[in-house]
């Protein structure tokens, strides 16, 4: 965007500000939409003959999934099979065979599909009682079922994640087969494909591994919580109340969006849904106070990806990790909440750098929402997060029983407002819309579960970890940068849950036998695997952003890395200081810990930007950003040099603000 365009646009009427505040979802079309966002990519059965079986079979499954958490039920495989073949009965039933396909009902061989998905849940709870006491002995029949399964979880997969996720699970059963042939480190004894599909298909460490566990748990009431919250118009409040808070600030529509991707994203749990709903909204309004195209686009999906480490919810990864580290839950939440403040505020700061250097201003008052008006009509839709967090934290309760009777208090505070009361209708299709929304992640799960089993069974995952270390010369820091890379890889294409997934079997090994602690291991290989979204040149995130703020997709991506440095430097950072996870040292080295690395996150977002009251040159910058590492250096001697280096740099700067008459600090 030129300047004459963005003068014009911070010189808009009245009228046309409040056309800005007025964008919304529906604005964006949905072919764009489906281009980036695979999950959106769904038949309109809704509207076809098969809405009402499909409908009541989405929400027996909810209904099942709620009663299994309050009583209990089936033994756990048999429980897990229900749940994928469920699921896998409704991603053919609504998920295109292709992108190009325009019909409404399923063709025939998803029927097909859909009957092979009921038959291996039926076969596996017919079966269980024989898996028990077999000793891994099968017969022809288990063959014939297990290839079944792992070809409709292939399918499946291909359809709502793409190709990537898929072919990698085939190369892995290939590596699986082909062990005796494979050279040096990587050598194993190698299985039969009759073995090998029927491990991933008749045990908890394949297809039914920890990942469908923790989907068929607590995944999926969390992902049905998020569907009644936004039935009650949640996700309207997220908007209003960031628009309220940050609207008129300097570059307001930037921050909003930097709010409210931040909300959303922790709930969702996917930066792509979130980059194409959240981004409909933001997006044009910050093209119209004067963001350049890009940019715009960039802010989006950095703070878009950054919902999956906010907490509560952090996108559902959170439980994943609890469930395969064994600790708490809550535990989790509890040590990502500094590192996910420190890197929404190194967004802010270089968006805020961005909005005084053009001059942009933020949208009018009387064209926003007021906050005491939007807490008044919407402000008791925070009742059920209120009430969640004194359920994980305080009650003593299970998280399954904190789940479930969130989601009975979200109903009951959605009545205390004509304007967000749900009808009968609206929890029927909260029941559906959260069954067919955790198709995605069930669906994944399962796929990434053929990879982990197949890592158990051959050692891989031990094997890449000591080739990290062996590679990195057992020294932490090019251990550490080898698994930043080597995340960012592996979560290349894929949706955040299966890239975590991935990465903490593969490289977070490499971590721990350095001995890292395995909670900051899994974090720091999950911030990287997240990153994978806004690092070009598959920057899935940045590329959907892209797609609504009619961007480069490239440049944006790029952008997007320079909005997240703040997010790219805090996990070595607490790698390397355990107490910033409060997993080491007292409160106040924790707090000390955080102050100097909010300090050295600025600052590093300042240089990355190079504006901080005038422009900065390139030596001025670079200073500038050596002193930002040396505050983020785990090191006293270089937390005084880095500070002594900062003050320098800052009088440098008040003496050119005064030459130039700049200096006015109610930019700041």
């Amino acid at each position: 965007m030129n300047m004459t365009n963005d003068n014009s646009s911070r010189a808009e009427t009245k009228e046309g500000t409040a056309e800005v505040v007025s964008v919304s979802a529906e604005s964006v079309s949905p072919d764009t939409v489906e281009k980036y966002d695979r999950e959106s990519r769904t038949r309109d059965v809704w509207s076809t003959k098969w809405s009402l079986p499909l409908t009541a079979f989405a929400v027996g499954l909810s209904l099942y999934q709620i009663y299994y958490a309050l009583f209990g039920g089936p033994p756990t495989l048999v429980h897990r099979g229900i749940h994928v073949g469920a699921i896998l009965v409704l991603c053919f039933a609504i998920q295109r065979f292709r992108l190009s396909e325009k019909r409404r009902t399923p063709p025939w061989y998803d029927w097909l599909f859909m009957a092979g998905s009921v038959a291996i849940a039926v076969y596996l709870g017919l079966v269980f009682q024989k898996l028990a006491v077999s000793g891994g002995r099968f017969d022809t029949i288990d063959v014939v079922f297990s290839v079944m399964a792992l070809v409709l979880v292939l399918e499946a997969s291909r359809r709502v994640t793409g190709p990537v996720l898929p072919i990698l699970a085939i190369l892995f059963v290939v590596y699986d087969y082909y062990g005796r042939s494979m050279p040096g480190l990587f050598r194993h004894r190698g299985y039969d494909l009759d073995r090998i599909v029927t491990f991933m298909y008749q045990s908890t460490e394949g297809i039914f591994s920890t990942a469908i566990g923790v989907s068929s748990t607590y995944i999926f009431l969390f992902i049905l919580f998020g569907a009644f919250l936004q039935k009650s118009g949640m996700g309207q409040f997220f908007n209003d109340i960031a628009l309220a808070l940050a609207g008129q600030a300097r570059g307001g529509p930037a921050k909003v969006a930097v709010l409210a991707s931040g909300f959303l994203g922790s709930i969702n749990g996917s930066a792509i849904a979130n980059v194409v709903t959240t981004g409909a909204f933001t997006i044009p309004m910050m093209k119209r106070v004067g963001y350049q195209r890009n940019f715009a686009g960039a802010v989006e999906s950095a703070a878009s990806v950054g919902g999956q480490i906010m907490p509560p919810i952090m996108g559902a990864a959170a439980f994943i990790m609890a469930e395969t580290l064994g600790v708490p839950y809550t535990e989790i939440v509890l040590i990502a909440i500094i590192p996910a403040v420190l890197y929404y505020l190194a967004i802010l700061v270089q968006v805020h750098m961005r909005a005084t250097s053009q001059g942009l201003r933020g949208i009018s008052r009387e064209n926003l929402p007021a906050v005491r008006e939007v807490m008044k009509e919407r402000g008791h839709l925070l009742l059920p997060l209120l009430f969640l967090l004194y359920m994980l934290f305080f009650s003593g309760t299970t998280i399954l029983f904190a789940a479930v009777t969130t989601i009975f208090v979200t109903v009951i505070a959605s009545m205390l407002r004509k304007s967000t009361r749900m009808s009968l209708i609206d929890i029927i299709y909260a029941l559906r819309d959260g069954a067919v929304t955790a198709i995605s992640v069930a669906v994944a799960c399962a796929c990434v579960g053929i990879i982990v089993g197949v890592a158990t069974q051959t050692g891989f995952g031990v094997k890449l970890a000591g080739t990290i270390v062996t590679i990195g010369g057992g020294y932490l820091l090019p251990t550490l940068l080898m698994t930043a890379v080597a995340c960012i890889i592996l979560g290349m294409g894929l949706p955040s849950i299966p890239a975590y997934i991935i990465v903490a079997t593969m490289a977070a090994p490499a971590l721990v036998q350095l001995e890292v602690p395995a909670l900051a291991a899994h974090l720091f290989v999950f911030y990287f695997g997240l990153f994978a979204n806004i690092t070009p040149p598959v920057a899935l995130a940045a590329f959907a952003a892209a797609g609504l703020s009619g961007g480069s997709p490239m440049r944006t991506g790029f952008i997007a890395m320079r909005l997240a440095l703040g997010g790219l430097i805090v996990p070595f950072v607490f790698v390397y200081q355990p107490e910033l996870l409060m997993l080491d040292g007292t409160g106040f080295d924790t707090a000390r810990a955080a102050v100097i690395l909010l300090i050295g996150v600025m600052m590093m977002s300042v240089a990355a930007e190079g504006h901080f009251l005038v422009p900065l040159p390139v030596w001025l910058r670079f200073v500038i950003a050596v002193a930002a590492l040396g505050l983020v250096t785990p090191n006293v001697s270089y937390d005084v040099i880095g500070a002594a280096i900062a003050v320098v740099a800052l009088a440098v700067i008040l003496v050119m603000a005064k030459r130039q008459d700049r200096l006015a600090w109610k930019e700041i």
